[in-house]
């Protein structure tokens, strides 16, 4: 296993789950505005059923969202 740079940003793909963001990022709206995230470890939402966007707040159990962990293959 390689060892990462302090400044390095990892984002892991959950099955059926959030997208987690580790690491020293920085989040921003589209416009450049900075959102605190409060900490170094983040779940953002990927089934868009979250009340907390971007921010996940579990709601992918209910809703049923199914999503790999793995990417899509290309068509």
């Amino acid at each position: 296993m390689q060892a990462k740079p302090d400044n390095s940003v990892t984002v892991t793909l959950c099955e059926d789950g959030p997208l987690l963001l580790r690491g020293a990022f920085t989040l921003e709206t589209q416009e450049g505005r900075s959102i605190d995230p409060g900490r170094t470890t983040v779940a953002l939402c990927r089934c868009g059923r979250s009340a907390t966007k971007p921010f996940c707040d579990g709601s992918h159990k209910a809703a049923g969202f199914r999503a790999s962990s793995e990417p899509d293959s290309p068509n």
